[in-house]
C-alpha cells in the first residue's frame, strides 16, 4: 500500500510506475482516488470550520446569557451544527473506505535498480553457482524414483486427501527432516532468531499480506471460525508485530521460522503434476528482516546471499534469477529468484524466492518505529525462502541421482541422517 501522498503530490510519477509494471488498467484507479481524495479533504475542512463555528457559537451564547440577552437564534444554529457535522463525517468515512480499497489495488513504488520488462520471460540472469553434472544415464523423474525405491506413495495420497498431496516414507521422510533441520541451524548460525509460530492466522493478519483475490484463490478457511491456514510462516511471523511501534535500538529484527504450509492452487499442468514439485502441503524455512527503511537494501543483499550459501553448501547447481517489473507482485518493490538446476528437463526451476517490500506491508500491518529524533517512522519488511523442502528433495533427487537408481546423500546433510550417505543401495 503506497502513501496517499503520493498520489496527491505526485500522481504522474504513480502512473508511470503502474506503466512499468504493465498494469494499464490500473491508471484510471489514481485519477479516480485523486478526486475522491480532494472531496474527502474538503469534506474534513468543512468540518473543522462547523467545529470552529459551534465553538465560537457557544462562547456567543454564554456571553448573551451572562448580559441577560436572549440566545434563542444562537441556540437553534447551534443545534444544526452537530447534525450536519455528524452527516458529513459519516460521508468523509465513507469516502476514505472507498480510497483505502482503491489504494491496496495500486502497486508498489518499484526499486530504481529493478529491470522493466512483461513477465518471465523478462527476468534477468544475475549470477550463476555450480555447475551441472554431466550424467551418462537418462535421469528418472523424481516421482518414478521414488515410487521405484518404495520412499513416495502418491496411490495413498490420492486416496488419503485427493490430488496435490505426498506420503513420503523411510529414508526420503527423514532427509526431509534433515533439510529442515539444517537449514534451521544454518539460519540459527548467522543470527536469525528461530520461531514455530501458529499454522492458522486472523483475517485482519491476513489481509496485511495478501490482497483480497490473492486470499480468494489461495488460502484455506476454517469453516464458522475467523481463521485461516497459513500460506507460508512469513504470515504470521510479520503479523506478531500488526500495529506496534518499535524502538530504533531494537532494529534490525531478523527472524527464522519453520512451518508446514497449506495453499488451494497447485499451478499448472505440466510435466511434474504427480510429485512434489507443487503441492497443497509443504514444509519451508522461512527469513524475515524488519528494519529502518535505510538499511533495506543492505538486509536485501544478506537474504540473498544467505540462500545462495545454503544451497552451495549442499551442492546443487542454482542461479539468481532477477525479476522484472511485469514479473513482480504489487507488494514487493524487488525481487529475485533462485532455481536449481533440473538435469532431467535441461532447465532451471524455482526454489526460493526473496522479497523487498520496503514500506507497502508495514503500512497494511501499521508497523511503525521511533527514530533517533522521536519521530514515528514506518519500518521497511523483507523476506526470503530459507528452503522449501519439497522442491529441494526433487533437486537432491536428480542431481545426486545415481546410475544405478539409488539416491545420493549431500555431504552437508549427512550428519543429519546419521552418517547414511545413500538412499536405495551404494553407488556403482
Amino acid at each position: 500500500m503506497i502513501d496517499i501522498r503520493l498520489i496527491r503530490e505526485s500522481p504522474d510519477k504513480v502512473k508511470e510506475n503502474i506503466k512499468k509494471r504493465f498494469q494499464h488498467s490500473k491508471l484510471r484507479l489514481v485519477d479516480k482516488i485523486f478526486e475522491l481524495d480532494s472531496e474527502w479533504r474538503k469534506i474534513k475542512t468543512e468540518v473543522d470550520r462547523l467545529r470552529f463555528e459551534r465553538n465560537k457559537i457557544s462562547k456567543e451564547i454564554s456571553n448573551t446569557k451572562k448580559s441577560g440577552g436572549s440566545a434563542a437564534v444562537l441556540l437553534k444554529k447551534a443545534k444544526e451544527i452537530p447534525k450536519k457535522i455528524e452527516e458529513l463525517e459519516d460521508k468523509g468515512k465513507s469516502l476514505e473506505m472507498e480510497i483505502n480499497d482503491m489504494l491496496l489495488q495500486i502497486p508498489n513504488i518499484l526499486h530504481k535498480s529493478v529491470p522493466i520488462g512483461k513477465g518471465p520471460e523478462d527476468n534477468v540472469v544475475r549470477d550463476i553457482i555450480g555447475r551441472p553434472a554431466k550424467n551418462s544415464f537418462d535421469v528418472k523423474n523424481h516421482a518414478e524414483l521414488g515410487e521405484n525405491l518404495k520412499i513416495l506413495d502418491f496411490d495413498a495420497s490420492v486416496e488419503l486427501s485427493g490430488k496435490g498431496f505426498y506420503v513420503m516414507k523411510g529414508d526420503l521422510a527423514l532427509l526431509n527432516q534433515a533439510l529442515i533441520n539444517y537449514s534451521r541451524d544454518f539460519m540459527v548460525s548467522k543470527g536469525y532468531e528461530y520461531i514455530e509460530p501458529p499454522l492458522m492466522i486472523k483475517e485482519n493478519i491476513l489481509k496485511g499480506v495478501y490482497s483480497k483475490s490473492e486470499i480468494e484463490q489461495m488460502s484455506y478457511k476454517i469453516e464458522g471460525e475467523d481463521l485461516y491456514l497459513i500460506a507460508t510462516s512469513e504470515h504470521p511471523v510479520i503479523g506478531m508485530f500488526i500495529g506496534k511501534t518499535l524502538n530504533h535500538k531494537e532494529l534490525p529484527v531478523k527472524l527464522t521460522a519453520y512451518s508446514m504450509c497449506f495453499r488451494k492452487e497447485i499451478g499448472s499442468h505440466g510435466i511434474d503434476e504427480k510429485g512434489l514439485f507443487r503441492t497443497h502441503q509443504f514444509n519451508k524455512q522461512e527469513m524475515v528482516v524488519i528494519c529502518r527503511p535505510e538499511d533495506s537494501y543492505k538486509y536485501y543483499d544478506e537474504l540473498l546471499k544467505l540462500s545462495k550459501e545454503l544451497f552451495k553448501k549442499l551442492g546443487i547447481p542454482i542461479r539468481e534469477l532477477e525479476s522484472c517489473s511485469g514479473d513482480l507482485a504489487d507488494l514487493k518493490a524487488k525481487g529475485a529468484d533462485l532455481e536449481a538446476w533440473s538435469p532431467r528437463q535441461k532447465k532451471y526451476f524455482e526454489i526460493t524466492s526473496v522479497t523487498n517490500m520496503e514500506e507497502a506491508q508495514a503500512r497494511r500491518l501499521n508497523i511503525k518505529f521511533f527514530d533517533e529524533m522521536g519521530e514515528r517512522r514506518f519500518v521497511h519488511t523483507l523476506n526470503n525462502t530459507a528452503i522449501a523442502t519439497s522442491r529441494a528433495l526433487v533437486a537432491i533427487m536428480e542431481n545426486y541421482q545415481q546410475k544405478n537408481g539409488s539416491i545420493k546423500i549431500p555431504n552437508a546433510l549427512v550428519p543429519y541422517m546419521n552418517g547414511k550417505k545413500f538412499i536405495g543401495g551404494k553407488k556403482n
